[in-house]
């Protein structure tokens, strides 16, 4: 996650807790070019620590101030269009920028409970150092040096030579070579397993079509088995019951008749007894109406053995496919489908790897022709881009040594193109040059930083450029031209140099001058901004001493780069 735009950017203010000789410091560095100064040991390295705690760098407890618990850092960055920045806070849980400021905290504890957090969203030290990457750039002995970092020089290159639509089109044509190989590589299994799971799919899935199930056939089935079962001793009993009812000597339809005439007797003699009679006669009528319900009941019975048999196959068919894919008929009708479909799909995949194959060799060819487009712009500008970095290395006193840029072929092409990228510098003549992050003196690497930084002024798009003693070992005219150079990135950016040197130090739009105070039995370290005769005192200072020679010379450097002391 990074920020776009030098200009969109600004850091605004830092306050500082308990961190090493600071008690309580908050620190308004201003636009453009600042540089902090102070004597040896005043704690000048503290306001660097703190830049580096916001952008994620790791810390231990021995920076919290002797007698305290926690130390905490918060700084506060000017963003002037938050829109896509805010996505993507959004996209890590992260609370939006409110009223265009993005807020970060740092809390250290002696317990070992470190936090951090984003506009008070709690957050992991990757995230908060994947940000920081992007808001500030440190430059020091051992510091984050982002301009060290392969990817990120190609990443410059690229900006300074306009390949960005041309390594647009190169990274969605390798997005979609990678989509596809995934894909072909799915298909590509062991082939005696995808025999054996093609053989197992087709046999459940014919298995389960050669039996014809139907939903709710189950309950209708057992219904009709039960019977079956069952039929011979159910017709015995039918033709019992119809016996007793018409057929025996004492049948019950015989002896209603014989209550019908004594019925008619009752009613010759008492007329009112008629209701006896109507009873009767719809007793007769249900009971005829039974033995003719029961005689077909009877008729209906399937005494077949065969069909018994046909049943008693079907229940156990059922029951076998159960065992196997479910417990219900239902289920094995899902099962059954599912496996015809997977079956279906596995047999495609000869014709879906040839045309996987197909498109690969496709997005092959046309990432290999953007790949040589993007190289051919990269190639046009390398020459131009180590030159422009080369003339400003001759400026801060590198005047024979050799810088350029290589692009190695890559043996197999990678996100960023088909080559990498690797700046490389020799700082003496007759020496080899060597990738720029294996320089291993830091003044030298400072140097060639502000170098590279001047050169890449337009393209770089951090906006806080943070430099520690970078003018460590030279002086006179180097000194100078740093402090040049600086100032000239200070038009476009923030740059805060932490400084020895009064040629550089009178070239800053402000200063800021760290000291020791001792006050209730503690050593403090303050911070002030000075300006008029207070900044004269301290270039004076920084030349070797208060002297009035000491501070004509100090006016003398302010007046000529235009400063009012």
């Amino acid at each position: 996650m990074y920020l776009h735009g030098v200009t969109s950017t600004r850091f605004s203010s830092v306050r500082i807790r308990n961190l090493a000789l600071v008690d309580d410091l908050t620190w308004s560095p201003g636009a453009g070019f600042t540089v902090v100064t102070g004597e040896t040991g005043s704690g000048k390295s503290i306001i660097v620590g703190a830049l580096k705690l916001l952008v994620g760098e790791r810390a231990d407890k021995s920076l919290i101030r002797s007698g305290e618990e926690s130390c905490t850092v918060e700084g506060i960055f000017e963003v002037d269009q938050p829109g896509e920045l805010n996505l993507q806070l959004a996209e890590l849980g992260v609370e939006p920028c409110e009223d265009g400021q993005l807020i970060i905290k740092r809390v250290l504890t002696g317990a070992g409970s470190n936090r951090q957090f984003i506009n008070g969203s709690a957050t992991t030290l990757a995230v908060l150092k994947n940000l920081g990457d992007g808001l500030v750039d440190l430059h020091g002995p051992h510091d984050h040096q982002s301009v060290l970092e392969p990817e990120l020089q190609r990443s410059l290159l690229d900006s300074f030579s306009g390949a960005g639509g041309a390594l647009s089109s190169y990274a969605d044509l390798y997005r979609k070579k990678a989509a596809v190989e995934r894909e072909l590589g799915a298909l590509h299994g062991d082939d005696a397993a995808f025999e054996r799971e093609c053989a197992l799919l087709l046999h459940q899935a014919t298995e389960i079509e050669a039996a014809g199930l139907k939903p709710g056939e189950e309950d209708e089935l057992l219904s009709k088995y039960n019977v079956a079962t069952q039929a011979r001793r159910i017709f015995e009993l039918s033709s019992t019951a119809l016996g007793q009812l018409v057929e025996s000597e004492d049948a019950a339809l015989g002896s209603l008749a014989k209550v019908a005439r004594t019925l008619r007797e009752i009613e010759r003699l008492d007329p009112s007894a008629a209701s006896l009679s109507a009873a009767h006669v719809r007793a007769v009528t249900e009971m005829e109406e039974l033995s003719v319900e029961l005689q077909n009941y009877r008729d209906g019975l399937e005494l077949d053995p065969e069909v018994l048999h046909r049943l008693e196959d079907r229940v156990n068919l059922i029951e076998s496919l159960k065992r196997k894919y479910g417990g219900s008929v239902d289920t094995i009708i899902v099962h059954g489908a599912s496996a015809a479909e997977r079956y279906q799909k596995l047999q495609s995949r000869s014709e879906e790897r040839v045309r996987l194959q197909t498109e690969l060799e496709g997005l092959q060819r046309d990432l290999e022709k953007a790949g040589k487009a993007l190289r051919k712009l990269r190639d046009a500008a390398a020459a131009p881009l180590a030159k422009a970095i080369m003339g400003h290395l001759k400026d801060l006193g590198f005047k024979k040594a050799e810088f350029s840029i290589a692009l190695e072929p890559l043996p197999q092409p990678s996100p960023g193109g088909l080559e990498a990228v690797e700046f490389l510098f020799s700082p003496n003549p007759g020496e080899p040059q060597k990738p720029l992050r294996a320089i291993a003196s830091s003044g030298e690497t400072s140097r060639v930083m502000l170098s590279v930084k001047s050169a890449l002024a337009e393209q770089d798009t951090i906006p806080l450029l943070v430099f520690d003693e970078i003018d460590a070992n030279v002086g006179g005219e180097i000194a100078h031209s740093v402090g040049v150079k600086m100032r000239a990135l200070g038009a476009t950016r923030q740059v805060v140099c932490i400084s020895h040197l009064p040629q550089v130090a009178s070239k800053a739009d402000q200063q800021f001058v760290v000291s020791k105070d001792y006050s209730g039995g503690r050593t403090v370290s303050l911070l002030e901004r000075v300006t008029g005769a207070g900044r004269e005192e301290e270039i004076a200072r920084m030349l070797g001493g208060k002297s009035d020679s000491a501070l004509e010379l100090a006016r003398t450097l302010l007046k000529t780069e235009g400063k009012k002391a």
